[in-house]
């Protein structure tokens, strides 16, 4: 029985949980015990809120170039202890090393941008149509932001939502995901040893119908950032919004993949698997339907299992994808398959848990593909989060818009086409927030709105410039110069 514990970590140090309760945290590739993790009470939540409270004004008095000069330390640290960041987070989640050292420096390049940030935090001059009346607009911070973050790309979330709130002069109480609390914890350490003041930053952990649904119905934080489950999402709008708190919501995606008659398929195959094998599947950006011209389909399907066949599962540098975050994701996929296989999809690949000595005892899901199945069938419109993908013919690329369309999410949505005309066509009518060509249906930088439409989103926009609409409030200054009074 391993002896780790994981703590909360509240004003500048480690906080044991209050009623000494702690969840078990298994590791994804062998079921192993990793640690035990604490179970947060409203009373540890309350802790934490008091001193992002307490903590909050000082910050927000330094001014947005001194804010800045704390982030890049902190960024300047991630990167001098990325390979431990790395490692905790190829352990908490299963992910190839090179994966997890991916995802760790792109946290880091947004540490990098939001600290320049804190030189420009824009406003505007404003004209006006009194004479001798100057008007512009400056940013002050909403005050305490609840952060909550799921375990799929675990540092890259919390950086995702960190750097943009801590930039524009909030405090921050951060629920880690239950399935990666080590990481959540060891950025805060690195927060404290890069200078940020004590209670400016604060984790808790636990589960989310308790840690998290504390954080969302407190009075004290001003502004709520989720990313998760669309079923989630709603919950915190209803709650959060009747006490008119800010929320930015970053939900599901079923995104849609097209691939037309003209499109390279050799280079349309390879961003497919990524789309929709990569990190497991486990992306709200994932491909997971391909919506495939009728006359390259068979062609296109038969590429696509064979590329999927020949992936490499595993935690080793060089593997392809590795296991889903718990045995509860796992079973979930599974379950989905199954119900899929019910409906009259035919599995062209895939399916199942690998059966294998090394990968028996973790929560692996073969890449799978299936067909047959219609895109109104549960698998063709609801968000699976792991490693299946379902394949659709179309006879146009007008049909593939309106099936591409008929989902209640738009988040990202890719086009494989080397016509400019029906890309730009596509591109600018599909209901999604990102939309890529030639390319897979992931791909944000740290400067770069992300965000979707419908079931996917409340239409905020994280990262970019445009995050800093979510954390800042936008405040109107006005002077009436009077000219009588300069002689």
């Amino acid at each position: 029985m391993t002896e780790l514990r994981i703590p909360n970590w509240i004003n500048g140090k480690s906080h044991q949980p209050a009623g000494d309760a702690w969840i078990e945290k298994y590791a994804p590739h062998d079921g192993r015990l990793l640690s035990h993790v604490t179970d947060s009470t409203v009373e540890d939540v309350k802790a934490a809120i008091l001193a992002a409270r307490e903590a909050q004004p000082a910050w927000a008095a330094l001014t947005p170039i001194a804010r800045g000069q704390i982030l890049a330390s902190i960024a300047t640290m991630m990167r001098q202890r990325s390979s431990e960041l790395a490692e905790c987070i190829a352990l908490e989640t299963g992910k190839p090393p090179q994966d997890a050292a991916g995802e760790t420096k792109g946290a880091i390049m947004q540490a990098e941008y939001f600290a320049g940030e804190g030189m420009r935090l824009h406003g505007r001059s404003l004209t006006s149509g009194t004479p001798d009346k100057h008007s512009h607009t400056v940013r002050t911070p909403r005050g305490i932001a609840g952060l909550i973050v799921p375990a799929n790309t675990p540092i890259a979330n919390i950086a995702w939502k960190s750097f943009p709130a801590l930039i524009c002069g909030n405090s921050v109480v951060l629920k880690a995901a239950e399935d990666s609390p080590r990481i959540a914890w060891l950025f805060a350490e690195i927060t404290k040893d890069a200078g940020l003041p004590d209670g400016v930053f604060n984790v808790v952990q636990g589960r989310g119908e308790q840690s998290g649904a504390a954080l969302v119905l407190d009075e004290n934080v001003d502004v709520i950032s989720f990313t998760g489950s669309t079923n989630v999402g709603r919950w915190i709008a209803e709650v959060a919004g009747k006490r008119l708190a800010r929320v930015s919501l970053e939900l599901g995606g079923k995104n849609p993949f097209v691939v037309c008659d003209d499109a390279d398929l050799d280079q349309a195959v390879h961003w497919a698997a990524l789309s929709a094998f990569s990190n497991a599947g486990q992306r709200c950006a994932a491909g997971s339907r391909f919506l495939v011209f009728r006359s390259v389909y068979a062609t296109f399907r038969d590429r696509l299992v064979a590329k999927a066949q020949s992936l490499k599962l595993g935690v080793s540098a060089g593997c392809d994808l590795g296991p889903v975050v718990s045995r509860r994701q796992q079973q979930s996929i599974i379950a989905a398959i199954a119900r899929a296989r019910a409906e009259g999809g035919q599995i062209l690949c895939g399916g199942k848990a690998p059966d294998t000595t090394d990968l028996a005892n973790g929560y692996y899901v073969e890449p799978t593909v299936i067909d047959g199945l219609s895109t109104r069938s549960e698998l063709g419109c609801k968000e699976v989060f792991g490693p299946v993908a379902t394949l659709h013919a179309v006879d146009d690329i007008r049909e593939a818009l309106a099936a591409a369309n008929a989902s209640e999410y738009g988040l990202t949505a890719a086009i494989h086409t080397t016509s400019v005309d029906r890309a730009m066509w596509f591109a600018q009518r599909v209901k999604a927030g990102v939309a890529n060509v030639n390319m897979g249906t992931y791909g944000s930088e740290p400067h770069m709105p992300f965000g979707g439409f419908g079931a996917s989103g409340n239409g905020t926009r994280e990262p970019g410039i445009e995050a800093l609409d979510v954390y800042s409030e936008l405040k109107n200054i006005s002077f009436l110069v009077r000219p009588a009074l300069l002689s």
